[in-house]
């Protein structure tokens, strides 16, 4: 873990965000006692439910138009 002072922090304040998201924590120190530590987050994902997903997909109505005529005529109806 590295410890760098404040005045240090504010200056590559990048640099210590980049090395703290790859897993390697900063800690920031003023006047020699450490006040702040910056960590990565670590985000939960959440379980896909598969047969809901499928029961989703399988309820919708297919596209009759294509997605290059669909977004062409989108385009067109902006135009004045």
């Amino acid at each position: 873990m590295q410890t760098v002072n404040l005045v240090e922090a504010k200056t590559h304040l990048s640099q210590l965000v980049e090395q703290a998201m790859q897993g390697e924590p900063v800690r920031i120190m003023r006047r020699g006692k450490v006040i702040a530590q910056i960590n990565s987050i670590v985000r939960e994902r959440k379980p896909v439910d598969l047969h809901m997903l499928r029961a989703l997909t399988e309820s919708m109505t297919p596209q009759t138009v294509s997605a290059g005529e669909s977004l062409r005529a989108m385009r067109d109806e902006a135009r004045y």
